[in-house]
């Protein structure tokens, strides 16, 4: 290539690469090799298609077009095989209408023949013809009736005899004999299927009248039982076959008027001969009248027809020579002809056409092709050379552009304008320069910024994370920490800095990794591994829950692994109390039943030695046995009622109490009690007015005295305190302390304190750290039970060696809603007895005190209700000698029925629990409305239930086990009640 001209195109200041391509100012042309190769291979292209076009297109095209040729002969073909199939089609139809049809007319020759029959003997009835007369008389008649082309009437009766037939020779026939010949065994067949099956259509044989040659007959016959003979009327099947030979001229008719002027390709024809070789259908008259069968192929003299019918249906053509119109007997053409079967007519139907004219439009149509091929490529050539050059030169200009660039003058533009793609393609490249050159110069300050963005992000991460209560590292797979969070740094009393990058031995220790291997063995494998873990930190027992998250990579190795703990020592604390409030509670159902049964056995004890102890009064040395017993009954008693305590059951008479007044009487009551190394001391701040239990308060507060006591055998000092405290946030107590105002009793002692042992089972029942005989374990279970029953909370606040600190919690007021589920009972506010702190209309037994009441009974009838026989012998032997007269019931069915029955019933002493459809409280509210001045006493050794159905106080509660004396005084504090009601 010549040397570039001095005069070279340059956009740009920077110096040119070498080798960058130069072009002319005045016409752009270009210097390189890019259009001459660009023009070389369109040109080769163009040459190539045409080579292809021909070899690949020409021959297939004439192979297609002489198959579509042939195809179209085929369609000819097929299209006339069509309508001669329809037209066979419509000679079936018509062959079967008229079938039907003369069917149909049979059928009403035999009708006609049966009405004339019928009016016949009616007629010779009415005029009093005989009656064989007129039957052969009218059968005559029949002889001579004819219809269609010498269709008759027959008859005969059912024992085979013809009656009527116009042949004479089976006129008056006997068919009866077997030997009689074939016909008149066809006669007997007909007469016996008419009578089976009343009538039908038969074919069979016979001949027409006046000759004996048989044909094929159609015969419709009925059965007439009321006449006793059979009727037939016959058609022959020639008759329809001529009709249907008629038909099938005409059909050949309009095949050959239809197949007139159809062609196929320039001189083809359709043509139709029969399986007998005959030319039915053919353009030429000559042909028409030969055998067809006698025409041969000039050339192999194979017969044309015979080979027409082996290829028919097949899908085969058959090339044989033949002569031409405008040559003709010079066989030397080829000719092609196709053939359908139409077996229902017997016909092959078949076209012929010469192969010449079936090439000719094949070769006509690949010359127009290669025609129009040469001229699209000799144009398409020019408009390449056109476009060639009009294309190479911008993107020669963008190329040495890209050249400049490229050796860093950012500057350097095309200076291409066109309104094309090309264009835009140019300015588009320009632009992208001109952004490429200013976003150069804000790059750095916009990294600078995100770097700035992600540092901030990573910020905020990092502080989510220290904030979340949890522990989270990430460790690879060898172990080594690359991320901690603030939690988890503090965990282990370490900075975070001070863990990244160290192993999980070097933070975590040999013994904690010893203990959590197969976790981390187990999560390394690629399965997440949840388990709880404890330790000690800071002297106090911490439970974490941990979970080890395998990290995988994209083809799911694992890479890491990312650990998250949680500190669930609350609710494991939550738990464990939750497991031992089920326990207390377990303990309290327990406690309460053996109280119950334990009660009534000392029901029926102390009432036995009672009453042996009135009777034999006078026997010496009794005393000396039965006082002892007596005493260790009542004592049973008192180890029942710390067990109603305990359990929550015991029955409770709260009021206003002055905590002041009733500490100091308890603080006087300790110091006659308590030996004189012990100090008793108080400290009352707030002096509020509770709503309480008084006799049960200062139970306990004896019993928690008590127990100071024997912990401080050596002495010792012992402190009440009592003040107000508003809760705002929940309290820990043995319970969670809801917001709310109490009353906190605390009592202090400096004695030997609880274990950790005596702090977790000190409520339990029968539990103490006493020597056996020295104390039952009741007395703290008892005050356990009266704060729960009060709604309160109890804590024990001790250290072994460190004296002990029990606090009770009691809310400052209770309405009287709440007052009523503590006790059991309504509560009227109006009732001054029930804010009294007598026992509110509940009598307790187990007392000494036989004082009698004064108010004996004279014979009152007593209804005693109680399903144990000892106790209710008990009760009934204590009510009669009190004057009383008793009839008993073993459950509160029996009761019930009595109730309602005896209205003599003045009053009702009942247990509260026994078998039946009522408890004590219904049967009373039961003797209440038949009598309401009836006494009721309700006597208990399970006090009563909290949500006891107690709808008014209308009778007396006393506490199993109790004696005579308090059995009298209930009674009359019953009569007293209910003459208070009827007031």
């Amino acid at each position: 290539m010549s040397s570039a001209t001095s005069d070279t195109f340059s956009s740009g200041s920077g110096p040119s690469k070498p080798g960058a391509k130069a072009y002319s100012r005045a016409d752009n042309t270009p210097r390189t090799t890019l259009f001459r190769r660009f023009f070389a291979v369109v040109v080769l292209i163009m040459t190539m298609m045409f080579v292809v076009i021909y070899f690949y297109s020409v021959p297939l095209i004439q192979k297609e077009v002489y198959q579509i040729e042939l195809k179209s002969a085929r369609l000819t073909l097929n299209n006339t095989f069509q309508l001669a199939n329809t037209m066979h089609s419509n000679l079936e139809s018509y062959r079967k209408q008229a079938l039907e049809a003369h069917k149909e007319r049979l059928k009403a020759v035999v009708d006609l023949s049966e009405v004339h029959l019928e009016e016949a003997f009616e007629e010779a009835h009415r005029t009093g013809v005989d009656f064989e007369q007129a039957k052969k008389r009218i059968f005559e008649g029949l002889r001579n009736f004819t219809y269609d082309n010498g269709g008759y009437i027959w008859i005969t009766d059912y024992g085979t005899q013809v009656l009527s037939h116009p042949d004479p020779f089976f006129h008056n026939m006997s068919i009866a004999k077997p030997d009689m010949g074939e016909q008149t065994e066809i006669l007997r067949n007909l007469v016996q299927s008419a009578q089976e099956e009343g009538e039908g259509f038969y074919q069979y044989q016979w001949q027409r009248l006046n000759e004996r040659v048989p044909t094929g007959k159609l015969s419709y016959v009925k059965s007439f039982p009321k006449w006793g003979f059979v009727i037939g009327s016959g058609l022959y099947l020639d008759d329809i076959e001529r009709e249907v030979e008629k038909r099938k001229q005409g059909i050949i008719e309009e095949v050959t008027k239809a197949l007139e002027g159809v062609t196929v390709g320039k001189s083809g024809y359709v043509f139709v001969f029969d399986k007998a070789g005959n030319l039915i259908i053919h353009p030429s008259a000559k042909l028409r009248r030969a055998v067809g069968f006698d025409l041969k192929d000039p050339v192999t003299g194979l017969p044309i027809l015979e080979n027409l019918m082996n290829v028919a249906d097949t899908g085969k053509e058959w090339h044989y020579k033949w002569d031409k119109p405008s040559d003709p007997e010079n066989y030397i053409y080829d000719k092609v002809s196709l053939a359908r079967s139409l077996d229902g007519l017997g016909w092959y139907i078949c076209s012929s056409v010469y192969e010449d004219e079936l090439k000719q439009s094949a070769e006509l149509l690949s010359e127009r092709i290669l025609t129009i091929a040469l001229f699209s490529t000799l144009i398409a050539t020019a408009l390449a050379l056109f476009f060639i050059r009009r294309i190479t030169r911008p993107i020669n200009q963008l190329a040495s552009t890209a050249e400049q660039i490229r050796a860093g003058d950012l500057t350097a533009t095309s200076g291409v304008v066109r309104n094309d793609e090309i264009g835009v393609l140019a300015q588009t490249f320009d632009t992208m320069v001109q952004r490429l050159h200013d976003n150069i110069q804000t790059l750095d300050d916009e990294v600078q910024s995100r770097t700035q963005e992600l540092a901030q992000q990573e910020e905020r991460q990092r502080l989510i994370l220290d904030a979340l209560p949890a522990q989270i590292a990430y460790l690879d797979k060898n172990l080594k920490y690359i991320f901690v969070n603030q939690g988890y740094a503090e965990m282990f009393n370490r900075s975070k800095e001070e863990i990244v990058g160290k192993s999980s031995t070097d933070i975590l220790g040999s013994e904690m990794m010893a203990s959590i291997h197969h976790q981390i063995d187990q999560c390394l494998a690629g399965k997440p591994s949840v388990y709880e873990y404890s330790f000690t930190q800071d002297q106090r027992q911490v439970i974490t829950k941990r979970k080890l998250i395998p990290y995988l990579s994209d083809k799911g190795e694992v890479i890491g692994v990312l650990n998250l703990s949680l500190d669930i020592t609350s609710e494991k604390d939550a738990e464990i109390k939750l497991m031992e409030a089920q326990r207390m509670s377990a303990a309290g159902q327990l406690a309460g039943g053996l109280a119950h049964d334990f009660n009534n056995l000392l029901t029926v004890i102390m009432g036995n030695l009672l009453a042996a102890k009135d009777h034999f009064d006078e026997v010496e040395g009794l005393k000396r046995y039965i006082n002892p017993a007596i005493r260790a009954s009542r004592r049973g008693a008192d180890i029942t009622g710390r067990l109603l305590a305990f359990s929550r059951r015991q029955a409770l008479a709260p009021c206003a109490v002055d905590l002041r007044e009733l500490l100091e009487e308890t603080t006087e009551l300790l110091e006659g009690s308590l030996p004189d190394n012990i100090n008793v001391s108080s400290h009352i701040v707030d002096n509020p007015q509770l709503v309480v239990d008084p006799g049960q308060l200062e139970n306990a507060l004896v019993n928690l005295a008590l127990n100071a006591r024997d912990a401080m055998p050596e002495g010792g000092d012992i402190t009440f305190n009592i003040q107000m405290l508003t809760v705002t946030t929940p309290l820990n107590y043995d319970d969670l302390v809801p917001p709310g105002r109490y009353v906190e009793i605390q009592i202090n002692d400096t004695g030997a304190g609880f274990s950790s042992e005596a702090k977790t089972l000190a409520y339990e029942p029968f539990f103490t750290t006493k020597s056996v005989g020295e104390g039952t374990g009741l007395g703290l279970s008892m005050v356990y039970g009266f704060i729960k029953q009060s709604r309160g909370f109890i804590a024990i606040n001790s250290e072994p060696g460190k004296g002990a600190s029990i606090s009770l919690l009691l809310p400052l007021k209770l309405t009287v809603e709440a007052r009523k589920n503590v006790t059991g009972i309504n509560i009227s506010t109006t009732n001054s007895a029930i804010e009294d702190k007598a026992t509110c209309g509940i009598a307790t037994g187990g007392t000494e005190d036989r004082t009698a009441t004064g108010n004996r009974a004279t014979g009152e009838l007593i209804l005693l209700v109680e399903d144990d026989s000892d106790v209710r012998m008990v009760v009934r032997d204590q009510l009669t000698s009190l004057g009383y007269t008793v009839i008993e019931a073993c459950d509160a069915d029996e009761a019930e029925q009595l109730i309602t029955t005896l209205d003599s019933i003045e009053g009702l002493v009942s247990d509260v629990n026994m078998p039946g459809r009522l408890d004590g409280f219904g049967l009373a509210e039961l003797m209440y409305q038949h009598n309401p001045d009836s006494q009721r006493l309700i006597i208990s050794g399970n006090e009563y239930e909290q949500d006891s159905p107690v709808s008014s106080k209308k009778y007396q509660i006393l506490r199993k086990p109790f004696d005579k004396a308090t059995l009298e005084r209930a009674m009359a504090q019953a009569k007293e009640l209910s003459g208070h009601l009827k007031s």
